[in-house]
């Protein structure tokens, strides 16, 4: 991670750590950096989601865009697979989605991805820092000013493109999205009505201050209700800028980014689909995960934390399915990132096309037991150089020697994570108390 992009762009507190002078400096630095040597001006496409901020920073990343030269197409609020999608599709040079993802509405973030609609390369993303900490650059002018321009039409091809990927129609199937007042709240319900589905949307009323606020894929419990109130066959919950999916069965149990995996991973096997003979997941993934699935002659390929870590292992591999346990679902042969509309799609599916409820779907897959914690931090870095954390973790390690502890700054929060996993339950949760408290008191001395 770097000092600004961390492993899902620059994100922070919006006007205090991520400032509108900071997206300004970006739009500077990309519509400078992609119009070098160009015949024409740049290219960058440009989407947000609902928070209040995100007008703010869309105006101010355009702004410094078209003032380096560069034209700004503007796909309003949408999700952050689409601007990948269009990205790729329409010939751009890269692509900026302005999102903090399952995050506060206080909080923002800048997502770059390239032409590819791929995460943005590391070097570019170490240049764009290096001008953020003081680089000039030079201003367009005359005719080389760039201009914004309305790209509304992007976004409605990505949304004919996911109605493309169905085998079949999805009458008679009854679904209930939580579309966490982001950047689902039209999309989504729109797709699955053009597919023949009963829907059952909620959280789809944006004010710009409830997006993630109780809901969506972190908070999934009034999704959970509907569905066994409403005796719904699925439900899909979503983040705010809807590149992640978290499902409720049909008996309102949630299937995480796992049972996706699992599931999907099956299906596709079956029918001759799963390139490369196996999947990508990350090192968060429940190692039930692996053992299940190795059952069918699947293999399970691990990386570190972070969709892009998860792409560059497919790509690698020739894999066409990975993902991570919060959600973010890769489908290769579709997308180059997380999509969580997408991966909502391709369960309602494989629950259509194998006429089995999604609990029946996932119940081979046997999971160890698991905990994670989150602490809230000053300095990550800090705590986890901490030598009373680093104690604190070997003796967890030795409590838990039959499984694993990992131990991780986030990469989007403030915020330390500890997940410990093995055979018994009740030492993982000692384990996890056990390095909670050296990282608390940890704080206590800084």
């Amino acid at each position: 991670m770097g000092k600004y992009f961390g492993t899902d762009g620059f994100r922070g507190r919006a006007n205090e750590s991520l400032t509108a002078v900071h997206a300004f400096r970006v739009g500077r630095f990309l519509g400078r950096y992609y119009s070098r040597g160009k015949n024409g001006k740049a290219r960058i496409v440009v989407g947000k989601d609902t928070r209040l901020s995100s007008y703010m920073f869309e105006y101010a990343l355009a702004a410094g865009a078209t003032a380096s030269g560069a034209d700004v197409s503007l796909l309003h609020v949408t999700t952050t697979p689409s601007v990948s999608f269009v990205a790729r599709t329409d010939g751009f040079d890269c692509g900026v989605m302005i999102s903090a993802s399952h995050n506060p509405y206080t909080d923002n973030g800048i997502k770059l991805v390239n032409g590819a609609g791929e995460k943005m390369e590391e070097n570019v993303l170490v240049a764009v820092e290096e001008y953020l900490d003081g680089g000039n650059l030079p201003l367009a002018a005359g005719e080389e000013i760039g201009r914004t321009i309305d790209y509304v039409a992007g976004r409605n091809r990505y949304l004919a493109y996911l109605l493309s990927l169905p085998r079949s129609s999805f009458r008679g199937l009854r679904v209930g999205l939580d579309c966490a007042n982001g950047s689902a709240w039209a999309i989504s319900k729109a797709v699955f009505d053009a597919l023949g589905a009963q829907v059952f949307a909620i959280n789809a009323s944006p004010d710009g201050t409830n997006i993630n606020r109780g809901c969506g894929s972190m908070n999934p419990e009034r999704l959970q209700a509907l569905v066994a109130e409403r005796a719904l066959d699925v439900g899909f919950a979503f983040d705010g800028d809807a590149d992640r999916c978290i499902c409720v069965d049909e008996r309102g149990e949630i299937v995480d980014g796992d049972g996706i995996l699992y599931l999907c991973a099956r299906a596709l096997s079956a029918r001759g689909g799963l390139e490369g003979g196996g999947i990508a997941a990350t090192v968060t993934s429940n190692l039930g995960l692996a053992h299940s699935l190795k059952e069918f002659g699947i293999d399970v390929h691990f990386t570190d934390v972070g969709d892009k870590n998860v792409y560059a292992e497919m790509t690698k591999r020739g894999l066409l399915l990975g993902g991570e346990q919060s959600g973010h679902i890769i489908f290769r042969k579709h997308a180059t990132t997380g999509d969580g509309i997408l991966t909502a799609l391709k369960v309602a599916e494989t629950v259509l096309e194998s006429k089995c409820p999604l609990s029946c779907l996932c119940a081979g897959l046997k999971r160890l037991p698991q905990r994670s914690l989150n602490v809230r931090v000053k300095n990550k870095r800090a705590a986890l150089l901490n030598e009373g954390v680093r104690a604190a973790q070997k003796e967890a390690e030795l409590l838990l020697s039959d499984g694993r502890i990992l131990l991780r700054a986030s990469g989007t929060e403030p915020l330390v994570r500890i997940l410990a996993e093995g055979e018994d339950e009740e030492r993982c949760l000692a384990a996890i108390q056990k390095i909670e408290l050296a990282v608390r008191s940890a704080e206590e001395d800084l």
